[in-house]
């Protein structure tokens, strides 16, 4: 007779031995601004809007896609650099010969042009209208004068037509860096150097000019102003109305061309 096998020992018998599966694949979520481009693009080859079309006005498009125009902007900046449509200056958005070679990588390269502007700008308002605060009452009056001096350069730059996006990343960095916690300084730095993402250079290569830069230098002067004065709510409400102008010059002029 044979011997009976312990229901501890049957039991582990049915347990199939582990394998070493590979780690799942985490996948990045689509941003809004790539889901509205993948429609259009997807309109375009369904024939909706034929090759050399113009399309139409931004405000009906965004209503026919059921979306906002700042998103929709975003999505037509980045076919632009995708080179699935053009961007003519006072005409309209028109569509390329996308059988031709315009629509090369499709979504996958649409996925890879960064961030959405407009989100970078809401999340710096965010994080930068709470480290002035931190910053505003440990400004010492060497630090201050640094930080004129840095606005006097950027005046300078920008009265001579040349931009002066370093002098505003430094006077960034240093409001940050006076709060004396790295990490906060950290975040400042990377979500001012998003600026530079593929999309986000377009966006600021149809919207920044001499002008726009005049404006901006008069508002990190109400910063410095706030700032001097050690009023931390003049300071944070200075610095978010700062980041919220550029906010809207960048979606403002990304389409300025196409407003109707």
């Amino acid at each position: 007779m044979l011997d009976s096998v312990p229901a501890c020992d049957a039991g582990r018998s049915r347990v199939k031995p582990l394998r070493n599966e590979p780690p799942m694949k985490q996948t990045e979520p689509k941003r809004l601004y790539q889901s509205v481009a993948a429609q259009i693009l997807a309109l375009i080859r369904q024939g909706e809007f034929p090759p050399g079309e113009r399309l139409p006005p931004e405000r009906e498009l965004a209503q026919q896609l059921g979306v906002s125009r700042p998103s929709l902007r975003e999505a037509l900046i980045a076919l632009e650099i995708g080179g699935q449509v053009e961007i003519r200056m006072g005409s309209g958005v028109y569509v390329r010969d996308v059988a031709g070679g315009g629509s090369a990588g499709g979504e996958h390269a649409i996925a890879a042009l960064g961030e959405s502007p407009s989100e970078l700008m809401q999340a710096r308002i965010a994080i930068e209208g709470t480290v002035i605060v931190l910053a505003t009452g440990k400004f010492t009056a060497a630090t201050l004068d640094r930080l004129r001096r840095v606005v006097e350069r950027m005046r300078k730059l920008a009265a001579a037509g040349k931009s002066p996006v370093d002098a505003d990343r430094q006077f960034h960095m240093l409001i940050a860096e006076t709060t004396g916690n790295s990490v906060l300084a950290r975040f400042v730095g990377e979500l001012f150097d998003s600026r530079h993402d593929p999309i986000a250079a377009a966006m600021r290569g149809h919207a920044e000019s001499a002008q726009t830069w005049s404006v901006a230098v008069r508002e990190h002067e109400d910063i410095l102003k706030a700032l001097q004065a050690g009023d931390p709510i003049a300071a944070q409400t200075a610095m978010r109305a700062h980041l919220k102008a550029s906010e809207e010059r960048w979606m403002a002029g990304a389409l300025k061309q196409d407003v109707q």
